[in-house]
């Protein structure tokens, strides 16, 4: 798969799952939905209920801004499987300024970030590869 595929089938995935590492070296995996512009992602954190507000994907990336985002679908019928990953380094802003080129984005996408935009962290990450796989030529 291509670049331009790869990056077309991952921004048109609904969510997709950040991968982190943590400080003893295990990995972090969560769910986020996102929203691309080119060769970067953008996630935030937003007013979905979370255990606490000190998460521990921010903390991870803080220390080490290495990630990975995987987006994929499944099907009953295999032929029609596919995967992609992004593979990139990772900026968090604690608080960005509400225009944002990332949120602008994001709301774009996503029209609860356009009915209550979100006031926590964003994550901007610059991908440094794409890659990926697809059961149909």
């Amino acid at each position: 798969m291509d670049t331009t595929e790869a990056r077309r089938r991952f921004a048109g995935s609904p969510v997709a799952r950040l991968a982190t590492v943590r400080p003893d070296g295990a990995p972090h995996v969560v769910p986020v939905v996102f929203a691309v512009d080119g060769d970067v992602l953008f996630t935030v954190v937003d007013h979905k209920p979370k255990r606490t507000p000190r998460l521990q994907r921010l903390a991870n990336l803080r220390r080490e801004p290495r990630c990975a985002l995987l987006a994929d679908h499944y099907d009953s019928d295999w032929s029609r499987l596919w995967w992609v990953r992004a593979d990139g380094e990772a900026a968090v802003i604690d608080e960005p300024a509400p225009d944002h080129p990332g949120l602008a984005v994001l709301a774009e996408r996503h029209a609860a970030y356009r009915r209550a935009p979100p006031g926590g962290a964003l994550v901007v990450v610059t991908v440094t590869r794409w890659s990926g796989w697809s059961a149909a030529p």
